[in-house]
């Protein structure tokens, strides 16, 4: 075993992985830690990496397959696989899960720092387990058996710029519905979580006009400041987030200045809720 050092960075999420070089083969008893530790602390923050994309695709493909690229958004010259997560194009200033409007919404995302702003920028991640375990039993019984529609027609900030418009466009020019559980499963630990954020914009069977003070309230469990960490980056920093318990948030508090990521997104699994039904798809690419 290699026994890395993963050190807790707050008490319901997050931790920073000291004592690896994600620019090394990753072995296979590396690998096994590395997913333990994501199941364990939702979010791993790396310091002090020196990696390209090649890199980052095999970090990536330690938690699964990486063969699918984002439904709509523009990848790098290099790879379809690696998204440049550019501040020109759009700014992700929502508490979202990547591609929740899919039926199979991302495992989980790796973040590269590559052009950082002199300040601001920053990261912020949910636990939407602690979410959950937070609820009041009488509000937690209500969330057990709601089932949410998530859209890429949602949250989609406008910057104002000529590139902003046309991502934003882009963005919008096909339409995905797909109903999930409020409550998922973790297919790994069988922990329970509030699967919702940005993209979860009515519930089943009901109107967006009543649906949405019910979203609210339970979003605001997960957003708890005790339920959240947030990361502000530096050159060489790499970042991990499990897609199927967390949500994340782009602090856009930077103004004009440069950021950019690399992000690289692994292949999900259907979400199922606590009754053992299987999300399923309404709207995909209309």
């Amino acid at each position: 075993m290699t026994d890395i050092n993963a050190r807790k960075i707050g008490g319901n999420i997050g931790a920073e992985v000291t004592g690896v070089d994600l620019g090394s083969t990753i072995s296979s008893a590396l690998a096994g830690e590395i997913r333990e530790a994501l199941v364990e602390h939702k979010v791993l923050f790396f310091r002090d990496q020196e990696i390209d994309d090649g890199d980052q695709l095999a970090l990536a493909g330690v938690f699964g397959d990486v063969t699918k690229p984002h439904p709509m958004m523009r990848s790098s010259e290099n790879s379809p696989m690696v998204l440049p997560v550019d501040g020109e194009d759009q700014r992700a200033d929502h508490w979202h899960t990547d591609i929740s409007f899919t039926r199979a919404p991302s495992l989980g995302t790796t973040l590269r720092s590559v052009v950082l702003p002199p300040y601001g920028g920053d990261t912020m991640v949910a636990n939407a387990e602690a979410g959950y375990r937070d609820l009041p039993a009488e509000l937690r019984e209500v969330a057990d058996r709601l089932w949410a529609v998530h859209t890429n027609h949602a949250e989609q900030p406008r910057l104002g710029t000529e590139r902003g418009e046309a991502v934003r466009a882009a963005f919008l020019a096909r339409r995905y519905e797909a109903a999930h559980p409020v409550v998922r499963l973790h297919p790994d630990s069988g922990e329970p979580s509030l699967f919702l954020g940005g993209f979860a914009q009515w519930l089943v069977g009901m109107t967006v006009r009543d649906s949405r003070p019910i979203i609210d309230v339970l979003q605001s469990y997960v957003r708890r400041p005790e339920n959240t960490a947030r990361w502000s980056w530096r050159p060489g920093d790499v970042l991990v987030f499990d897609n199927r318990c967390t949500q994340h948030y782009a602090v856009n508090d930077y103004g004009d200045h440069k950021r950019v990521l690399h992000r690289v997104s692994v292949n999900g699994d259907v979400p199922v809720g606590l009754d053992g039904k299987e999300s399923y798809v309404i709207r995909e690419g209309e």
